[in-house]
């Protein structure tokens, strides 16, 4: 049960953030400011002895979303590294240093062959030999949620004092907009470090809590989290001024939001209609599309694999249907050469005509 506290602030509309716990479903408190939600994540930082850029110029200080390291050696898997950045290559060497959210440990230990990189879309050159190199160990800034109404169970644990009862175990983060709708939630493993009364109301507490692996929003996706915290957007298109990075991010927002509604299946034969017209990357492909299909801020998949999950139904579409896809020769042109982790060439633009063709979707080109 949650304390009048609770209570008053919900009236004031002020809850963003609520702390669960996830194993046990209790709430440990609601507040409408976190800090610490963005930041800089710990990285991998790769050394690539002998780097051959496929182009003239080498690779662009950020790399890509998705960058794929391939081994020569066909019995091993690719890797990915996710939100790639170049540091650029080392001062007389030919070595490149590259850096990136790590989706596996890196390369196979005690592998020291050749690897390829490509970015799903480009070949970006390959080197002779790759080694992790460990970064000095970090701390992690804490998440201070500030004038949080603590529950009746929070409370104990915060009387009880004792390091068991500090460790809130599994959690999430719920954050809602400004309009009281879940936006997304953050997996947590909190533990509190310290509290303290807030400044911003009476039996308001600011807790501060130590996250141990929780990887905090990147910076450069603030301001596009600021504008979904301020509500999701009432017209279609309002993501074509980013650039693929930031478009990612975007869809990442969608995919949240979308998974955790219910959507309201129209009824077969219906007619959609895409603006192809902003479709230059892989991320504005299912922008375009979730809009198509389910309006402004709309999601209806975010690869060929989601993409036929939604066809299946309860994404707000029923076969079958007709899709008239407009200035599709934009689309055609930037992603009809795409490439397979393993660095094999498909073409993206007639996978997902196939995808459509296979829920029911009559698609005519413009």
């Amino acid at each position: 049960m949650m304390s009048a506290v609770h209570e008053d602030v919900r009236e004031r509309g002020s809850v963003r953030y609520t702390l669960t716990g996830t194993g046990h479903g209790h709430v440990w408190g609601v507040c409408a400011e976190a800090e610490g939600l963005f930041g800089e994540s710990e990285r991998g930082t790769y050394e690539l002895f002998g780097w051959v850029p496929e182009k003239t110029g080498g690779v662009p200080a950020w790399v890509g979303s998705r960058v794929w390291l391939v081994p020569d050696d066909e019995a091993l898997d690719a890797w990915l590294l996710e939100d790639a950045e170049s540091l650029g290559q080392l001062s007389g060497t030919d070595s490149l240093l590259l850096t990136g959210l790590d989706d596996y440990e890196g390369p196979p230990e005690g592998y020291r062959g050749r690897v390829r990189l490509h970015d799903g879309q480009r070949r970006l050159g390959f080197c002779r030999e790759i080694t992790r190199v460990l970064p000095p160990e970090q701390v992690s800034p804490p998440l201070v949620l500030r004038g949080l109404a603590p529950s009746d169970h929070l409370r104990t644990a915060l009387m009880k004092g004792t390091r068991r009862a500090l460790n809130l175990e599994e959690a999430a983060l719920e954050i809602r907009d400004s309009q009281g709708e879940l936006l997304t939630d953050l997996l947590l493993w909190p533990t509190i470090s310290d509290w303290r009364p807030s400044s911003l109301g009476a039996d308001l507490i600011d807790l501060e809590l130590h996250t141990g692996n929780f990887t905090p929003v990147p910076e450069y996706a603030r301001p596009i989290w600021e504008r979904w915290l301020a509500g999701p957007p009432d017209a279609v298109n309002a993501w074509v001024g980013l650039d693929t990075r930031r478009r990612g991010a975007w869809h990442d927002l969608v995919r949240e939001r979308g998974c955790r509604r219910s959507h309201r299946d129209r009824p077969t034969g219906h007619a959609y209609e895409l603006d192809g017209r902003h479709i230059t990357d892989e991320p504005a492909l299912y922008l375009a599309l979730g809009e198509a299909v389910n309006g402004p801020g709309g999601y209806f998949g975010g690869c060929l694999a989601a993409l036929d999950d939604c066809l299946r139904g309860t994404f707000g579409y029923t076969a079958p249907a007709t899709l008239l896809w407009r200035d599709a020769t934009i689309a055609r042109e930037h992603l009809s050469q795409a490439l397979t982790p393993e660095g094999r060439p498909y073409d993206l633009f007639a996978g997902v005509l196939e995808a459509l063709a296979r829920g029911g979707m009559d698609v005519t080109l413009t």
